[in-house]
């Protein structure tokens, strides 16, 4: 039978793949280990943690979650079905966030085609977006395709957008005066000569009226960068991915869920990018953030819209982030 891990140009395109996904300010926090030649083990990387920022490991999980669906994406291209363990499991290493074995089978679909040509696409807009509002059919499209990971996409009319907004504009302000969370946001922001972060270049611009519908604290963490003063939407247009329940399970469903509205949302011309920064200080200091006005558990804030091509982020070298258990096991 074919083992399709031991075929290297197939192997590194799952893994390249993969490391195309989105995660917390471009951290790819996230190592790949193939055990077998039809099985690959999803890492947790402790190293590029945000230990101030992200205590719980939420965005760790929501960033690795969004890679594990373009593995199973780009497996499906070659007719193979893949076959997903969540972990922990006492039988593997406790960095281990998912196993995933692949097993033949039929030929992919039109729909998964589109969304693995839509990886290579995809890339986080923080510039502005148009006002043309998004089709209600499309909308409806793209909380299916939450759905499908077990998750739920709320999408926001023009009042609870507003109130999303300011809840992001006060969680800015605070976390741009915490000074530990800058001193570990300035490692990752305007990056240059890198294959990880945020490059100055992908930065948001300066919005000229507030709430805006970008991450301020970016940009208070790299002082220095000069941005030209923009216009933004009027009326942003966003979505809270949201679960039942709120455990790490859960968080890597939901980064699952992220990945697929998000390469739904490619492939159909629509950009995105994110408001995380209440469910940040939320994990930080929950005293200190607002009272959630939902629910569900919110795991991200997503905004939506049409804008300008972006460029794509740094990414690490595929020999960073994959090793072969043979390897592993010749080192001292």
């Amino acid at each position: 039978m074919l083992k399709l891990m031991a075929k290297d140009g197939i192997l590194r395109r799952i893994i390249e793949s993969a490391a195309a996904a989105p995660s917390i300010h471009n951290t790819q926090p996230w190592r790949f280990t193939v055990v077998a030649d039809d099985l690959l083990e999803v890492h947790a990387d402790p190293d590029r943690a945000l230990w101030v920022s992200d205590p719980h490991a939420r965005a760790l999980y929501l960033s690795c979650g969004a890679a594990l669906f373009n593995i199973k994406t780009a497996i499906r291209m070659t007719g193979f079905n893949p076959l997903v363990w969540p972990l922990p499991q006492s039988e593997f290493a406790p960095t281990v966030l998912a196993a995933v074995q692949a097993e033949p089978g039929r030929p992919p679909t039109f729909a998964e085609r589109e969304l693995y040509e839509a990886i290579w696409r995809r890339h986080t807009n923080r510039g502005p977006f148009t006002d043309e509002p998004i089709a209600e059919p499309m909308l409806i499209a793209l909380e299916q395709a939450a759905g499908f990971e077990f998750a739920t996409l709320r999408m926001l009319n023009g009042a609870d957008a507003a109130r999303v907004l300011d809840m992001a504009a006060s969680a800015s302000e605070e976390l741009a005066g915490d000074v530990d969370h800058q001193i570990e946001l300035q490692k990752w922001i305007a990056t240059s000569s890198r294959d990880d972060g945020i490059p100055a270049e992908a930065l948001p611009s300066r919005p000229t009226s507030e709430p805006s519908p970008v991450r301020g604290d970016l940009s208070s963490a790299a002082p220095a960068v000069l941005r030209p003063e923009v216009s933004y939407e009027r009326d942003p247009q966003l979505a809270v991915l949201t679960t039942a329940r709120d455990e790490p399970s859960d968080w890597l469903r939901a980064g699952q869920a992220l990945q697929r509205v998000l390469l739904t949302a490619t492939a159909h011309g629509l950009s995105a990018s994110f408001l995380y920064q209440s469910i940040e200080l939320r994990d930080m200091r929950p005293e200190s953030a607002p009272a959630w006005p939902w629910p569900e558990i919110p795991q991200i804030v997503i905004r939506l819209g049409y804008g300008r091509p972006q460029a794509a982020a740094p990414r690490r070298p595929l020999d960073d982030v994959l090793t072969r258990a043979a390897q592993t096991a010749e080192l001292p």
